[in-house]
């Protein structure tokens, strides 16, 4: 799948999802709390597309091109996302739990998209016989 396609599927997610949790949660919350559902919200996003983006490159080159780029690409996003978090925290003053249900609930939500969406584009392993 193209990263065009893959950004507008995860937009489309992340606004359905947001969409739902109105009623339910979000509606309840102060202004600040809202805030950081949708900066957690928008981290996720932005780590599921850099992934995405980073699969896709590496797709055509070597095992260790590809390796580096999605072990090493976790890695970093992995860093970059903590200091958003942190800096979301001490430096925007947004109050943690309603960034981190956000951020991880996207997170796990996009995780399990985009194994299906590969799973599906690697096709089926043939097995060897005995």
């Amino acid at each position: 799948m193209s990263l065009g396609r893959y950004a507008l599927l995860v937009l489309g997610v992340a606004l359905a999802t947001f969409a739902l949790a109105w009623p339910v949660a979000l509606r309840r919350l102060d202004p600040s709390a809202r805030w950081a559902a949708l900066f957690g919200g928008a981290l996720a996003v932005a780590n599921t597309l850099a992934a995405h983006a980073l699969v896709l490159w590496s797709a055509r080159r070597s095992t260790n091109a590809f390796l580096r780029a999605v072990l090493g690409g976790m890695a970093g996003r992995m860093a970059i996302l903590l200091l958003a978090v942190a800096g979301g925290i001490l430096r925007l003053g947004l109050p943690k739990l309603p960034l981190a249900v956000s951020l991880l609930s996207l997170f796990v939500l996009f995780l399990v998209m985009e194994i299906a969406i590969l799973h599906r584009h690697s096709g089926p392993v043939s097995s060897v016989a005995p």
